[in-house]
């Protein structure tokens, strides 16, 4: 199997969600199925099924969490520089609206674009691989094509 590469910050998010999943959401979810057989026929109760389909969920999520941790090649950006590559907080601006905006290439489970974090595989962050300060790069979008200029690169 592939390893997945998460930054430190990523994988103690992800680590932090398996034990509030197992020692939190779990036992919740087994008292509320035990409470709702309580009330009778199950054919009819719409608690019990809505019990069971989280149950159903939680278990599924910490089987995923269990498989991204048991495959984590923890990466930690502070340790790197030169070009872009995983872990590098990039500043861009937008060649037609000068617009600038600040990514993290991350891995793919910790990917959030509200919050900055750029997943490896998209097509952004795969144009700004290997690129310097000063390069210019063009993005295909289902928008359009976009262009941008990497203003700076860090790693923390």
């Amino acid at each position: 199997m592939e390893k997945i590469p998460l930054t430190r910050t990523g994988h103690t998010a992800l680590e932090k969600e398996l034990k509030i999943l197992k020692s939190e959401e779990r036992p919740a979810v087994i008292r509320a199925i035990a409470e709702a057989r309580e009330h009778g026929d199950l054919s009819e109760n719409a608690e019990y099924h809505a019990a069971r389909e989280k149950q159903s969920f939680i278990e599924g999520r910490v089987k995923e969490l269990e498989a991204i941790l048991s495959l984590a090649d923890v990466i930690d950006p502070a340790t790197m520089s030169g070009t872009i590559k995983f872990g590098a907080t990039i500043t861009l601006v937008d060649e037609d609206t000068d617009e600038e905006k600040t990514y993290q290439i991350v891995g793919e489970p910790e990917a959030n674009i509200e919050n900055g974090l750029l997943n490896l595989r998209s097509p952004l962050a795969r144009s700004l691989i290997g690129k310097e300060e000063g390069d210019s790069i063009e993005v295909k979008t289902p928008g359009g094509t976009k262009a941008y200029e990497v203003l700076s690169i860090e790693y923390k």
